[in-house]
Order: C-alpha cells, then sequence, then structure tokens
C-alpha cells in the first residue's frame, strides 16, 4: 500500500488476515471550478468554507535552492512546503495526500449536495447516496434523538445476565462493526488462493495496537491515564454515574491489557506465517470451551463452517481466560464503550466531541475536529463507495488519464523484467519464477469493469445512525457470503475516489483507483519525466510489493509458496536488512526512531518503485526523441524525475500524529520516505552531479531490486 496514514480510528478487521495494516483510506480526486462553486456555499449551516485547490505535480513553490540537493535533497524539493502549507487545525498533518483528500473531499460534497437535494431525476445509488449525506449532515435532529438510536443495543447488553448470552450479541455487534472481543472475517486462503475462507483474529482493543498498553515511560502513561478518563466520560454521558463511570473506565484497561498482552505486534502482524493456522471447526472450538461459536457465526451472517484459519491461535485461549476472570458489569461496560465510540459520530455533540478529544486532539495531536460537511462526505465514500464512486469517475476521470496509466504500468512492468533479467545476486531459477510471477500480475485502474449492487441496502434521510449500521451489515453480509465461493478477481478493495494504490498477494494484482491518478500525483499538464518521477514511482513500489520480504512468499498464482533458491533467499535477507538497518536508524520525533522492521516492506516497496520508474521514463524518453538536458523550469528531465518523486512526500506534520505514525503504521514518516529511497538511486547522482561520498551518495548504498 501506498500511504497509511490514519485519518479515523480503525474498525472492523479488513478482508485479509492482520498482517496487511488496515487503515482508514485518504481520499481525493480532481478540481473543477463548477465544483468549487457548488461546495463552497455547502458548508456546515451554509456557511462558506476554505475553497481547496489541487498541489501541481512540479511545485516550484516548493523548493528551496538555498538548499545543496547533494547534502539534503528532501529540503531542496520540500523545503518550503511547510511554510507555505500551514497544518490545517482540522488535520494531524498537511501533505500531498492530505492536499488531495481536501480536493476530493470538496468533489464529492459537490456530487453528495446534489445528490441530497432529491428530485424525481435520481438514480437509484443518487437516491441512497444522497439520503445517507442527509441524515449525516442533520445534526439538528441528531441531537433531538439523543440515545434513542443506540439505546436497543445498550438495553440488549444491559439485559445480559450469563456469559452463555454473549455469542450471540458479539455475532450483532460485530455485523454492525463495532469492535469487540476478536475480529472475525474473510479471506483468500494463503495455501490455496482459489478458495475464500473464514478467518477469526486477535482484536477488542480501544487504543491502537497491543504497546500502547504495555510500554513504559511517561508518555504512554499519560496517554493511558488520558484513554481511561475518555471511556469514563463517554460512559458518564450515556447514563453512568461518575464514581461507576470511573470504576468501569478503570476494570476496561485492565481488561483490554490482558488482551494485549496475547496480541500479537505490528511487526509479527507483517508475516503471514505467523498469521495463517488452518484449523478444522472443532479443533478451533476446543480453544473456546463452553463458547457456542455456531450461534456466533448465525448472528454475525456468517455460514457455518467447517474450518477456517484461526489467525492468531495463542489470542483465543488468553481472551477466554480473561472473560473468565472477568466480572459481567465490566465486560458489559466494556462492550457499552465500543457502541457508543462507533456510533458517537451519529450521536449528540457531547458523543461527537468527546470521542474526537481523545482519538484526535490526544492520540493524534489535532487542534479541532473535521468539518461536518467533510466528514459526512467521506463517511458516504465508506459506506457506499462504488455508487458515489460511479459518479465520481464520470466528472473525474477522464479516458485520456486510464490510456496513460496503461501505457505507463506496461512500461514500468518492462524496466522489472529487463532489471530481473540484469540482476547479478539471483540464481537463473529464481529469475524464471520471478518472471513468471511478473507476467501474472494484474493490473486495475480507475474503477472495476462492474459497479457494486446496493439495492439490498436500506438508505433513509433522517436515520443517520440506522444507516451507517445498516450500510456495516450490507458490507459485513457481502463479505462473509463470499465463504466457500469462487474468488472473483474483478473485486476492489478501495472504491474509485480514494487516494491510494494497493497491491495484493492473494490476488497478485496491483491497484490504482481514479482518485490517486489526479494532481499532483499525476498531472496531465506535466511532461513524462514528472509523471514518471510521480505516479510512476507508485506504480514500480506496487508491483515491488509482490517482490518484498512478504509478498516474495507468495507465488504468481497467490499461493503462500517458498519459489526461491535457499542462496538466493539469503542473498536477499542480506539486501534487505540493509535496508532495514538504514530505516531503523532515523530518528523520526524526540527519541523515536523508525521501526526498520516494521517499514520494511513499503521501504523496500519505495527503493525498488523509484529505480523501475527511472529505468522505465529513460527508456520512454528514447523511443520518444526526448532531449533529457534540455531544461524545463530550470531543470534537466533527470532533475525533475526525482523532484517530482520527492514532491510526493512533502510535509508538515504535528509530532503526535508522527509519534502515532512511527508506533503503528508500516510506512516510515514522508521525509524519510523521500531521502532514504534517493539516497539508494544510481541514477541520482549523475542528475544533480554530486559526488560519490556526500550524504545524499554514500559510499555504501542499499538495493534489492
Amino acid at each position: 500500500m501506498l500511504n497509511g496514514r490514519k485519518l479515523a480510528k480503525a474498525g472492523k478487521v479488513g478482508k485479509r488476515a492482520g498482517w496487511i495494516a488496515a487503515a482508514a483510506l485518504v481520499v481525493a480526486g480532481d478540481w473543477s471550478a463548477g465544483v468549487a462553486q457548488e461546495v463552497k456555499a455547502a458548508a456546515d449551516g451554509g456557511k462558506p468554507h476554505e475553497v481547496y485547490k489541487p498541489i501541481p505535480g512540479f511545485d516550484t513553490t516548493s523548493i528551496d535552492k538555498t538548499v545543496d540537493p547533494c547534502n539534503d535533497f528532501y529540503k531542496f524539493a520540500c523545503g518550503k512546503f511547510a511554510a507555505n502549507h500551514p497544518i490545517p487545525a482540522d488535520q494531524p498533518a498537511v501533505d500531498q495526500f492530505y492536499a488531495l483528500y481536501n480536493v476530493n473531499t470538496q468533489a464529492l460534497n459537490g456530487i453528495l449536495t446534489k445528490a441530497a437535494a432529491g428530485g424525481a431525476g435520481r438514480s437509484p445509488d443518487e437516491q441512497k447516496i444522497g439520503d445517507y449525506f442527509k441524515a449525516c449532515m442533520d445534526t439538528d435532529a441528531i441531537d433531538a434523538k439523543g440515545l434513542d438510536p443506540v439505546e436497543p443495543l445498550l438495553k440488549e447488553i444491559d439485559a445480559v445476565t450469563s456469559a452463555d448470552q454473549l455469542p450471540a450479541l458479539v455475532g450483532k455487534l460485530q455485523r454492525m462493526g463495532v469492535n469487540v472481543f476478536f475480529g472475525y472475517g474473510e479471506q483468500q486462503d494463503f495455501k490455496d488462493a482459489s478458495k475464500q475462507i473464514a478467518m477469526v483474529i486477535q482484536g477488542g482493543l480501544g487504543m491502537p495496537e497491543k504497546d500502547y498498553y504495555l510500554r513504559t515511560g511517561a508518555k504512554d502513561e499519560t496517554l493511558r491515564q488520558q484513554y481511561v478518563a475518555h471511556v469514563a466520560k463517554m460512559l458518564e454521558l450515556a447514563g453512568s454515574s461518575p464514581e461507576q463511570a470511573a470504576k468501569d473506565a478503570k476494570n476496561i484497561l485492565s481488561f483490554e491489557t490482558e488482551l494485549a498482552k496475547a496480541s500479537l505486534g505490528v511487526v509479527d502482524l507483517r508475516e503471514p506465517e505467523k498469521t495463517y493456522h488452518m484449523q478444522p471447526i472443532a479443533t478451533f472450538e476446543a480453544t473456546i470451551p463452553g463458547v457456542d461459536f455456531g450461534t456466533f457465526q448465525d448472528a454475525i451472517h456468517s455460514p457455518r463452517v467447517s474450518e477456517l484459519n484461526n489467525a492468531t491461535p495463542e489470542y483465543l485461549p488468553a481472551l477466554m481466560k480473561a472473560v473468565h476472570a472477568t466480572d459481567l458489569d465490566t465486560l458489559k461496560a466494556y462492550m457499552r464503550y465500543e457502541v457508543l465510540t462507533k456510533s458517537a459520530g451519529r450521536l449528540p455533540k457531547k458523543f461527537d466531541a468527546e470521542n474526537f478529544d481523545f482519538y484526535g486532539r490526544k492520540l493524534n495531536g489535532q487542534p479541532e475536529q473535521a468539518a461536518r460537511w467533510k466528514r459526512c462526505s467521506n463517511s458516504v465514500n465508506g459506506a457506499l463507495g462504488e455508487a458515489l464512486g460511479k459518479v465520481y469517475v464520470e466528472q473525474y476521470f477522464p479516458a485520456n488519464s486510464k490510456t496513460k496509466m496503461v501505457q505507463m504500468v506496461s512500461d514500468i512492468e518492462g524496466a522489472m523484467g529487463r532489471d530481473i533479467d540484469q540482476l547479478d545476486w539471483m540464481s537463473p531459477a529464481t529469475k524464471a519464477k520471478a518472471k513468471e510471477k511478473l507476467h501474472l500480475v494484474a493490473n486495475k485502474i480507475g474503477y472495476p469493469d462492474k459497479f457494486r449492487d446496493y439495492t439490498k441496502l436500506e438508505i433513509k434521510p433522517d436515520d443517520a445512525l440506522g444507516n451507517q449500521q445498516r450500510a456495516e451489515a450490507f458490507e459485513n453480509d457481502r463479505q462473509l457470503a463470499k465463504i466457500g465461493q469462487p474468488v472473483d478477481h474483478n473485486e476492489w478493495g478501495m472504491s474509485p475516489p480514494t487516494v491510494n494504490a494497493y497491491y495484493d498477494p492473494s490476488m497478485n494484482d496491483i491497484n490504482f483507483p481514479a482518485g490517486i491518478l489526479q494532481p499532483s500525483f499525476y498531472d496531465p499538464s506535466q511532461d513524462d519525466a514528472v509523471n514518471y518521477g510521480h505516479i510512476g514511482a507508485v506504480i514500480g513500489h506496487e508491483l515491488t510489493h509482490g517482490f518484498d520480504d512478504e509478498g516474495k512468499k507468495f507465488d504468481g498464482k497467490g499461493n503462500l509458496s517458498d519459489w526461491w533458491t535457499a542462496d538466493d533467499t539469503k542473498k536477499f535477507e542480506s539486501r534487505t536488512g540493509c535496508i532495514e538497518n538504514e530505516y531503523g536508524n532515523f530518528v523520526a520525533v524526540d527519541d523515536v526512531k523508525v521501526n526498520g522492521k516494521l517499514t520494511l516492506g513499503e521501504n523496500t516497496a519505495d527503493n525498488g518503485g523509484l529505480l523501475l520508474a527511472y529505468l522505465a521514463y529513460l527508456d520512454r524518453a528514447k523511443k520518444e526523441g526526448v532531449n533529457l538536458e534540455a531544461k524545463k523550469d530550470g531543470y534537466t528531465a533527470p532533475q525533475r524525475f526525482y523532484i517530482g518523486f520527492a514532491q510526493n512526500y512533502c510535509e508538515n506534520s504535528r509530532p503526535e500524529s508522527v509519534r502515532n505514525q512511527v508506533l503503528t503504521d508500516p510506512h516510515s514518516p514522508d521525509h524519510f520516505r523521500a531521502n532514504g529511497a534517493i539516497v539508494n538511486q544510481p541514477g541520482f547522482a549523475g542528475a544533480f552531479g554530486c559526488k560519490k561520498g556526500s550524504t545524499m551518495v554514500p559510499v555504501n548504498s542499499c538495493r534489492v531490486w
């Protein structure tokens, strides 16, 4: 995945096992004057808001010419970005992804404002996206209803008198996206990618990951105290006495700490072997004695299965031990809190504000919550992404953009094939397997061939929380219905407006939604040098994921399979070890260093992707007779290529956000993604006339692909 910044608290476990980092995705898109006028008057309460414009593909205003590019290329290419782009109060950071997020949210808001206005001409999909948005925006109605929309679930929790009642209730809650106790979902079988199977995995934590409960030090102790205070406040707002809420919150932290102790860490979750443990259902059920798992499956609308992947097998027994050691009142308070935090954005303002105070302000240092129109626009994208995406594509993704992307993907795949042939460390046998896998990679560009059918999803214009719950249940049912069915290779894992890209090892495909194929990542007004540096490096990045430390473990058909010779594996690990050590020495914020193991896959993809894009660009320029030394905007074509790449990662981030990212995210902070890859590029020194031994051209560099 290209970008892993989190804009919101992570929710239900994704379709892949936990080693693929799940993130709330940043979305983005194109710009038009018409949309600007539409949305300028569509802010909260009709109050005008800032009009967002995209950053150009080649941003001369960010370049700091006083910096020697051979000394610090990021500061050269992005040195003026932070001063020109102060962090908005409603964001934890500003970078190219957030810039596109703002522009595209604006575009989506224009589409939704029109759809919400109603009229006989609306299509069924426009009715759904318009009514979902309308209900979300109606905060007066939400406030007037108070806790009534969530009261049935809270009463159902309060009515529990025995742990025997939990399987049915937990299944019901999880079907609505409420993160309680553990995760359950669908995935392709790692060992047989033609099969879709059930998977159970660790989950149920209210903080980002296990070490937030276990690390020592003043900052972590303070954050845990703030979390307890937040949980208590949410329970109190829902009717608990201050004394009872404080007691329950403290006990909830103790319960979740036991779950954290039994959970795998973020590094282990990246290793597919550690999250693949197929078990007959009888064997699995023996690890959770006394639990009627079939009742849970019925409640979550899963087919009964004869086997499943118990992805984190040590977790469930520890969970059972913690449940039995915890009084029922605490378990009920835990479930109440999870319902409230999941529902907070569709409850009265005091719940919404309190939830943001912890997850936004305290965890990420974000002073203000995003405007309602932004959050509602993007929640429609999350709930009805392909219905909204269909309209988005029609307005913001021209056919020539897809044509150009197809060409660039072909160029970069060709460059990788030639690169594999020229590797001096890989044996002919492994090269043949690598080429075989490369040729089997499927390319998905822009949008799916067939958009999703939302006919069975009921959306009402006056039921904000009900819409959210039904959308969660609809997606849950859609995913779980795939268990035991043939794999649909045309399915997408991201909606068309998403500004991100991903590689799926089980599908062996690379995916580029229309949302990222916009300025600055792809700018039709710029030359190939800039675009191959920007989106070309993204293409190369996703392609390289098929051959990073995780992707290399899957063959061309998507099966977990060791197709490497033992000697080639040793050489590969030696080369990835170089990258791990390089990034592991970067100090991100305060005394927190980048985790070289956690970020290894993304760093490998950045390095390999940039090289492949450069090789592909040189080949394209040769075919088209481009004079590489001719200057535009004062720079040669190779210089523009590298500046374009580095400007993918121009950023201005709050330290709290960076700290959270480094501790949880498999992506390095932006600054290090730029310089960390540049120092290993064989073409960079010649482009900028840098001497061997300079900071950006070290004597010893790292290279895998």
